[in-house]
């Protein structure tokens, strides 16, 4: 078995603004109605992302430029870094999809990083999502279930930490070893009565897990 994992969420926790957001904001106005019937428990999470990203209608090239424009948390790059350094394995876990992910990884030149996210790919000036029913990892809600993800690595490693933002990551919270929690995520878990590290920022986290011993 090997030793340990660090998990995070993309969208809110390691960016700073979540890729459906940009889309809304910049090209698909009437995605603020669907988002309120989204939040409504109206249609499901994966519903919601797949109508907002076939809504983009630009081409691909301009994408990938609002891609790249995204702000990180501009210490991620580094702690990547010293997670693989110290013999852990790093994973990003999303209910996103990988294609706008990808995109952003090699922008910040990361390497060596696995996603679990929904399949997604450019075609007549949107991105689609590819959602295997089949998959182990599927989920109705989300496409992918977080929960899953977290219980087949704890196999893999002797102590596996995830960090997340919002509801979606409250499920995965729930089989991490540790859970470092950002934004609406830390009170969602207190309400809940599961234990979490509230935290706002990547050297944060750092420094606790410096503290146990899992950084070098």
């Amino acid at each position: 078995m090997k030793k340990w994992a660090f998990v995070s969420d993309f969208d809110g926790t390691i960016t700073k603004k979540d890729f459906y957001k940009i889309v809304i904001d910049k090209y698909f106005n009437e995605g603020k109605d669907l988002y309120n019937q989204w939040k409504s428990n109206e249609i499901k999470d994966i519903e919601f992302l797949a109508s907002v990203f076939s809504s983009i209608n630009q081409e691909e090239d301009i994408i990938i430029e609002d891609i790249k424009s995204i702000d990180i948390d501009e210490y991620v790059p580094t702690f990547i870094k010293n997670v693989q350094n110290s013999n852990g394995d790093f994973y990003i876990l999303s209910a996103g999809t990988d294609y706008y992910i990808h995109h952003l990884l090699n922008h910040y030149g990361v390497d060596g990083v696995k996603v679990f996210s929904n399949e997604g790919y450019y075609e007549d000036k949107n991105v689609h999502l590819h959602l295997d029913s089949s998959h182990p990892h599927h989920s109705e809600r989300y496409g992918i279930d977080k929960s899953k993800v977290i219980a087949d690595l704890k196999k893999e490693y002797e102590f596996v930490c995830f960090a997340g933002d919002s509801e979606p990551d409250s499920h995965p919270a729930k089989l991490a070893h540790v859970t470092f929690a950002f934004a609406q995520l830390q009170d969602l878990l207190k309400s809940l009565s599961l234990p979490c590290i509230n935290v706002r920022n990547f050297k944060e986290i750092e420094r606790y897990l410096r503290e146990k011993n899992y950084l070098d």
